[in-house]
């Protein structure tokens, strides 16, 4: 079983070029009349033109190599070509599909399967028209025993705020120096098509944001491609995945503390301006910037564990939408309604009426951007999902690869 470390097929060589082509010589014979005419000539040259003008040759799996990751992908060098396809099939003769990547290897479209062998057949055509080709044939290893499990927060066909991040967990910690592997294989691709990166929260979670807030109404798919792929100290991933999910309308949310009000737009326009409460002195709500994580139109808030006797409560609530994981909510209020609008009187959560709290449950969805602002506490990053909390220049130093700029992004 290989389990050597880096690059995606542990196994490096040179596999043969095969050029087509050969030396084609014929000699003439002499006219019937005079003068320099009559001399011998040659048809056809020297025949160095027929040889293909690109040449090419495959740099992993190497030919005849064993025990080959699952996960592996085709690589190559060409020369003087114009146009190069790659072809991946069976000992059946089956073509697996798949795709060169912008780094220009070929990735299957799902991983390999196990102890099986392939033959890669590489094409390089140059502006002659003439191709060259390179093969190799390898042997994928066994299934191994030891796998990471690869899982999406999201599944397919939700729709979800303009602020919520696609969101992948590991079942087991990944080392630090292979999570560029890892995220070499993980694509995001959006219509319309936006700018965004990968951003390693924990070893075993990375979420990924665009650099601004979804536009309204986004498809959005992500592929997620580790199956076979080693994961180091022998693991390897479990499985692939893919997700397609949308975005709903532009919907945010934003606190003021200072006139006690929360400002509700849909697409940029103002569709309700509530009277609010927040967390009192002793129990400040947070400033930042966070997104709804879960909704619940009932349940009970306990805090009987709490070291202060004078925070212990339980309370039926109705409308509550979770900011945070140490607790603050939106939620109805119907015993603060006389402070909304003047006075922080909550215990950090933002308080409404329950006819407001029911209006704007109604109108969110999991993922939607909320806002608070002039709070005596700032939002602590990673109390919630804050990927928004953060400046972009400070959310792409979370990217296990470099940050380069998108001319044209594709997500």
């Amino acid at each position: 079983m290989a389990t050597s470390r880096r690059r995606l097929s542990p196994v490096r060589a040179v596999a043969s070029v095969l050029l087509a082509g050969a030396l084609a010589v014929t000699a003439t014979a002499c006219s019937n009349t005079g003068g320099e005419e009559n001399g011998p000539s040659w048809q056809g040259g020297t025949g160095a033109e027929q040889r293909p003008k690109a040449s090419v040759s495959i740099t992993s799996p190497a030919a005849d190599a064993k025990d080959v990751p699952a996960s592996t992908e085709i690589t190559f060098t060409s020369k003087d070509a114009v146009e190069t396809t790659v072809e991946v099939k069976d000992a059946s003769g089956k073509t697996v599909k798949g795709q060169l990547t912008a780094d220009g290897t070929w990735l299957p479209e799902r991983q390999l399967a196990y102890n099986t062998t392939y033959t890669a057949t590489v094409t390089a055509t140059g502006d002659d028209g003439k191709p060259a080709t390179a093969t190799s044939t390898f042997t994928t290893m066994a299934k191994p025993s030891k796998q990471v499990r690869v899982s999406s927060f999201l599944g397919d066909g939700q729709v979800v705020g303009v602020g919520m991040p696609l969101i992948i967990r590991f079942s087991r910690a990944i080392p630090k120096d292979y999570r560029d592997d890892v995220q070499r294989r993980m694509t995001v691709t959006s219509t319309p098509a936006q700018e965004g990166i990968w951003h390693w929260v924990s070893p075993t979670e990375v979420r990924y944001r665009p650099k601004m807030y979804w536009k309204a109404n986004t498809k959005i798919f992500y592929k997620v491609q580790t199956g076979g792929l080693p994961m180091g100290d022998g693991y390897y991933g479990r499985n692939d995945l893919t997700v397609e999910i949308k975005t709903g309308s532009a919907l945010l949310m934003t606190v003021d503390n200072k006139t006690k009000q929360m400002t509700v737009t849909r697409d940029g326009r103002v569709i309700r301006t509530i009277p609010i409460s927040l967390g009192k002195k002793s129990t400040p709500s947070s400033s930042g910037t966070m997104v709804v994580i879960e909704k619940k139109a009932k349940t009970v808030f306990n805090t009987m564990d709490d070291p202060n006797p004078e925070n212990r409560y339980i309370t039926d609530i109705e409308y509550a939408q979770r900011l945070t994981w140490g607790g603050e909510f939106i939620h109805a209020a119907p015993w603060s309604v006389a402070d909304q609008g003047r006075r922080n009187v909550s215990h950090g959560c933002v308080n409404m009426s329950t006819e407001n709290a029911k209006w704007l449950f109604n109108q969110t969805r999991v993922g939607d951007p909320v806002v608070i602002k002039g709070t005596e506490r700032k939002l602590q990053n990673g109390n919630g999902w804050t990927d928004w909390n953060m400046s972009w220049e400070e959310y792409v130093k979370g990217s296990a690869l470099p940050y380069e700029p998108a001319e044209t992004p594709n997500a």
